[in-house]
C-alpha cells in the first residue's frame, strides 16, 4: 500500500510534533517544517526516530515557515521527490506555527508597544503562512483531492488576554482564512477546519506572561480536572483524517474535554449534576 504524506508546519514540538507522531502511527509520511537552533535539535530529533520508530519517512526542513524563498525551495524538493511516484500528493496539511510577538497594542512608552513590523510578522507566520503553503501546494498539483487541511487556533481568536493582542488578531484570520479554504477548495473535496485546543502546556503557552495562572484556572474548570495535551488534540486530527470526516469542513472545533463550557473558576466536582 502507497503510504500518505502529511505536511506540518511547526512539526517539532507541541501540538505539530504530536500529530506528526499520531498520523505516522497511522501510517502516513512527514514532511516537517521547522525553526530550531542547535540547542533544541535533540527534540527534533526524538519526533524524527518516534516516526521512523513506526515504519514512517520523516522529512524535516529546518527553515522559516515564512520565507517566500525558501518556502519555495522546499515545495519544489517535494515536487521532486514526487516526481517518479505513483501517488504525488499531499493529504494532509497541518499549520501550528506559534512564532509572534507578545506585547501591549499601545503604551505611552513607544518602545513597550507593538511594532509595525511585529505586527506584520506575527500575522504573517501564524495565520497568512497558511494561505501561501495552499497556494503553493494547489499550483504545483501536489494537493491529494479529498485532502485535509487543520489549523491551530485558541480561545484568543475572540478572547482578550494580557500582552496577546497581535497574536489575537492572528489567531482570527487564521480562522477566516480557515472558512475561506474550505469554500474554495470544495470542489476538491479538501477540508479545511481550525482545532481550538484547551489550555495546553505548550512551548508557546509557556512564553505567555502569566501562563502559570492561566494553566491552574484551566485545569480548576475542566470537567476531566487536568490540562489538554498536545497527543489529545493530535488525536482528533488524526480522526479528522478518516474519510468518513469528509463533509466536516470550514469549522473551529473544539478539543478540550468541555473546559471552554464552564465559564467561571472553581472546583468541577461541585458542578450540579441533573
Amino acid at each position: 500500500m502507497v503510504k500518505k504524506w502529511a505536511l506540518i508546519l511547526g512539526a517539532s514540538s507541541g501540538f505539530g510534533g504530536a500529530s506528526a507522531v499520531a498520523l505516522a502511527k497511522e501510517g502516513y509520511n512527514i514532511f516537517g517544517i521547522h525553526l530550531d537552533r542547535q540547542s533544541t535539535m535533540p527534540k527534533v530529533k526524538t519526533i524524527i526516530n518516534k516516526i521512523q520508530k513506526y515504519g514512517s519517512k520523516a522529512v524535516f526542513f529546518n527553515i522559516n515557515a515564512a520565507d517566500p524563498i525558501k518556502r519555495d525551495d522546499v515545495l519544489d524538493e517535494i515536487k521532486e521527490r514526487f516526481a517518479t511516484k505513483e501517488h504525488p500528493h499531499v493529504h494532509v496539511l497541518i499549520h501550528s506555527l506559534a512564532f509572534g510577538t507578545l506585547k501591549p497594542i499601545v503604551s505611552k512608552t513607544p518602545n513597550e508597544s507593538i511594532t509595525r513590523a511585529q505586527m506584520q510578522m506575527t500575522l504573517d507566520v501564524m495565520a497568512h503562512a497558511l494561505v501561501y503553503w495552499t497556494q503553493g501546494l494547489i499550483l504545483r498539483d501536489l494537493f491529494a483531492p479529498g485532502g485535509r487541511i487543520f489549523a491551530l487556533t485558541s480561545a484568543g481568536s475572540h478572547q482578550v488576554i494580557p500582552y496577546y493582542g497581535a497574536v489575537s488578531a492572528a489567531k482570527a484570520a487564521l480562522e477566516a482564512h480557515i472558512r475561506q479554504l474550505s469554500v474554495e477548495l470544495g470542489y476538491m473535496k479538501i477540508t479545511a477546519n481550525a482545532i481550538m485546543a484547551g489550555v495546553t502546556d505548550t512551548p508557546a503557552l509557556r512564553k505567555i506572561p502569566g501562563n502559570d495562572q492561566m494553566k491552574k484556572a484551566a485545569q480548576m474548570k475542566n470537567p476531566r480536572g487536568r490540562l489538554t495535551t498536545p497527543e489529545d488534540v493530535a488525536k482528533a486530527i488524526v480522526l479528522l483524517c478518516d474519510e468518513k470526516a469528509d463533509w466536516i469542513s470550514g469549522n473551529v472545533i473544539g478539543v478540550d474535554g468541555g473546559e471552554y463550557n464552564v465559564n467561571y473558576i472553581g472546583d468541577p466536582v461541585s458542578i450540579p449534576l441533573k
